[in-house]
């Protein structure tokens, strides 16, 4: 069977993919190379996960839900609120699970893609939803294989090993190294490496009441409402909008509040100061927390702001000579996040790899699409949006783009489509230019940042990007014609 398309990933993007393409009649398959769906969600487990962006504003545009029990909601019911929706939409019939893809062979009229079990599939289109989050990082630190208690990486949390009273190490404070620190602070003897200080933004996270509740699923013009809820709204484009000028009033406002946080929350001077940033608000992406710092400041925790020197059997042994005993260390060292459908050999015309298109930095224009790989689109790809503000309204933005490449191809009988070589030197030129004096450039270590030290992320606006995925600009587009294909 040749489908019309093929979504590779059943996270977040995939589901979305998947729910409009069946809404459409088409044809179409997703491959899941886990036992089940969810992505990031499915794999992040650990103890505090919480998404920092709002509960209403972090579903889909056509599918609220009333049920979120909080504001910030808890990873748990994100993951739960996503199988609902597949299982509403009835895609199980269109998955298929444990299908890690090892090859992707454009054949001249549609892709061939095969998994680990030598299973081939053929599609017109191929829709990459695979994620940035996806491919856990460990560190390279002398000594950890050394260590003769419990080693856990935060994407592969093991809920088995007990964490009460126990003395743990969290290394990396991202959010999600805060997030497991905020958990564990009262649980067990927590003791928190820090590499670099971070920004954190206060909120605020109450429960929804049962009365509120009630009104989200008797009144749906309330529920949209507040998907689109204006504050919000504004205060991600107002984000958005000061991230191209580090000195920016957006950018000193956030600060300013970020700083406050610190301030009043953080009393001992020492700890204060080993806690204080010395780069822009926004450089790095900010933290949300509620209760980081007071969880921090709990008697059973510690900040260790030393350099971590090696890894011994008992515990870390940190810059200062100290040895700090543990009996479990936490990796919430994040992702390998220059990845996305990685290791996948993607071979498009004249035989092109990927990994060859991809030989300095990944990129894709206008986050899309590369040039020779016809049909070959990303959601959530290299130069995607990221940032404090949702990735379901960044997908459903690329989908409106991506959909309408796709039946261009379908209404013209032509072969493909993919972005002419010119038009992405062109928007990675003007990219890269305004990503080196943004916000996301000024003088830190981040994970949006690629291998050359600049951010590999949109640097501008979300209603720039929102305009830019109305239509597409056909004339910035290769049309391969059947005929031509095999050339």
């Amino acid at each position: 069977m040749k489908y019309d398309a093929i979504v590779i990933g059943c996270g977040m993007s995939g589901i979305l993919a998947g729910i409009h393409l069946k809404n459409a009649g088409k044809k179409f398959i997703i491959l899941e190379k886990a036992e089940t769906l969810g992505g990031t969600w499915r794999d992040n487990t650990y103890p505090g996960l919480t998404c920092d962006v709002p509960s209403h504003a972090y579903t889909y545009s056509f599918e609220p839900n009333p049920e979120w029990s909080r504001v910030l909601p808890p990873g748990a019911e994100i993951q739960q609120y996503f199988e609902s929706v597949f299982e509403k939409y009835g895609l199980a019939e269109s998955v298929r699970f444990n299908s890690e893809i090892r090859s992707a062979q454009w054949l001249g009229d549609a892709w061939q893609l095969t998994d680990q079990q030598g299973q081939c599939y053929e599609g017109v289109s191929v829709v990459a939803a695979t994620g940035v989050l996806h491919h856990p990082n460990y560190p390279q630190i002398k000594g950890l294989e050394q260590f003769e208690g419990q080693t856990i990486h935060s994407a592969r949390f093991d809920h088995s090993v007990p964490l009460d009273g126990k003395r743990v190490a969290v290394v990396g404070n991202g959010s999600t190294g805060v997030q497991i620190v905020s958990a564990l602070a009262a649980r067990s003897k927590v003791r928190h490496f820090q590499r670099t200080p971070q920004w954190i933004f206060p909120v605020e996270n109450p429960l929804f009441s049962e009365e509120q509740r009630a009104e989200f699923r008797s009144n749906r013009d309330l529920l949209v409402y507040l998907q689109r809820e204006p504050t919000y709204l504004a205060n991600v484009e107002r984000f958005t909008e000061g991230v191209l000028d580090p000195d920016s009033e957006q950018i000193q406002e956030i600060q300013t509040l970020c700083q406050a946080n610190l301030d009043n929350t953080v009393s001992d001077p020492a700890l204060r100061q080993k806690l204080q940033p010395n780069y822009r608000a926004g450089c790095k992406r900010l933290i949300y927390s509620p209760d980081y710092y007071r969880a921090i400041q709990h008697p059973d925790a510690q900040l260790i702001s030393e350099g971590i020197a090696q890894v011994e059997k008992s515990g870390i042994r940190t810059s200062d000579g100290a040895l700090h005993e543990l009996d479990v260390i936490v990796l919430a060292t994040g992702f390998k996040t220059d990845r996305y459908v990685r290791p996948m050999q993607v071979t498009g015309l004249y035989g092109k790899t990927l990994e060859q298109a991809w030989s300095d930095v990944p990129t894709a224009y206008k986050s899309i699409s590369v040039p020779d790989f016809p049909n070959f689109y990303f959601m959530n790809g290299p130069t995607s949006p990221v940032g404090n503000f949702s990735l379901i309204d960044t997908s459903e933005m690329q989908w409106g783009y991506i959909w309408q490449l796709i039946e261009r191809v379908q209404q013209q009988g032509i072969a493909g489509l993919s972005a002419k070589a010119q038009a992405l030197a062109r928007y990675d030129a003007e990219r890269l230019s305004a990503a080196k004096t943004s916000v996301f450039g000024s003088g830190c270590n981040s994970w949006y940042l690629d291998k050359n030290g600049v951010p590999n992320t949109w640097p501008w606006s979300q209603s720039r990007f929102r305009q830019e995925m109305q239509t597409p600009q056909w004339q910035d587009y290769t049309v391969h014609a059947l005929e031509n294909v095999a050339a």
